[in-house]
């Protein structure tokens, strides 16, 4: 793809997602959807491969029937109260079509048939939008309407989310795919807190964001999509894959690491809500997800693979880490530990 239609999608995909996270207007959110939606479909399908033009269409179809979805709750919304403000969504067939189409959008159970297979067809660099920058929109619309949405429904998807994103991720040997199904676990921790803490899921998706920035650039520079190359792939960035232990540690949210820090907040706001039981089952279900990031940690850091036939041996690369690498990965697993100290600067 030529440098200046990479430009073009990129500056669309910042034109969409200004205009959905500013607008109070339905139809200016759902405009931004849009150009989003058309921005990113040229890099999914990028190489021509069947799987990518596959993996196109299946996103097309989704976010199409998603956006109709939220158009068509929007618009019951104004019919019944003559208000298109994001915020003053209050008819209950409006909050269930919504909650429906932000569910889609995002990926979430039983919405989330489209993503592991979208993520799979998709260039590493293109599987960090879709997990990243995409769902920031709809994250967005959430958030502006939590108040009105159904808690029960939203507590049932998230549990299912949490559990059906850790069991699916279990046998997967393709990355892409284990970093969509730790994606919908994830997803399934932000929507819990949503109509109690709207400001803990911000939080939890800022963080996730960055992990998992981190180790879709991470596996872009040692070029890996498959955990057999992973295991090869010690020898080429020795500090890069050690690191890449510490990320996938941080992702599942081990103490003392970044990602420690959401699971902790989501769990302290659920038993202040009286919602104990709800947080000893999202947290057990976590374990799932700790499973194959362990899983991964271990192909990662690994420096002799578990068989006997002969293994290519990659060439060490020279080339120093990215900065953004760098800065990324210091972040996203040493921000708990020196948030005290940073308490004490401010």
């Amino acid at each position: 793809m030529n440098p200046q239609a990479k430009l073009i999608f990129a500056t669309s995909l910042i034109l969409g997602t200004s205009i959905t996270i500013s607008s109070n207007h339905w139809i200016m959110a759902w405009a931004g959807l849009e150009i989003n939606t058309l921005a990113i479909l040229p890099l999914i399908a990028q190489s021509h491969h069947p799987r990518a033009i596959e993996a196109a269409t299946k996103y097309f179809l989704t976010q199409a029937a998603a956006s109709a979805l939220m158009l068509f709750s929007s618009m019951t919304n104004a019919w019944h109260t003559g208000q298109w403000d994001i915020a003053q969504l209050t008819h209950p067939t409006s909050c269930l079509i919504l909650t429906s189409a932000i569910a889609m959008k995002l990926g979430l159970v039983p919405f989330h048939f489209w993503f592991p297979e979208v993520l799979q067809g998709s260039p590493l660099t293109t599987g960090l939008l879709l997990s990243t920058v995409m769902k920031f929109p709809p994250m967005t619309l959430f958030y502006m309407t939590s108040h009105s949405l159904n808690p029960t429904l939203l507590t049932c998807m998230a549990i299912s989310s949490a559990a059906l994103g850790g069991w699916m991720g279990l046998n997967q040997t393709q990355i892409r795919k284990i970093l969509a199904f730790s994606s919908i676990a994830h997803l399934g921790w932000m929507t819990i807190i949503i109509t109690y803490n709207p400001k803990l899921t911000l939080l939890n998706f800022y963080l996730y964001t960055l992990m998992t920035a981190t180790a879709f650039l991470t596996l872009n520079t040692i070029k890996t999509t498959k955990l057999s190359t992973l295991m090869t792939t010690w020898t080429k960035a020795p500090s890069l894959n050690a690191m890449l232990l510490l990320i996938l540690l941080s992702l599942a949210g081990l103490p003392p690491l970044t990602g420690f820090i959401p699971k902790w907040l989501i769990i302290q706001e659920l038993t202040k809500q009286s919602m104990a039981p709800v947080a000893t089952m999202i947290s057990l279900l976590s374990l799932l997800g700790l499973f194959f990031y362990l899983r991964l940690a271990y192909c990662a850091t690994i420096t002799l693979p578990p068989h006997t036939t002969n293994h290519m041996k990659q060439w060490h690369t020279n080339k120093p880490t990215n900065t953004s690498i760098a800065i990324l990965a210091t972040v996203s697993t040493l921000l708990l530990p020196i948030s005290p100290m940073i308490a004490t600067i401010i």
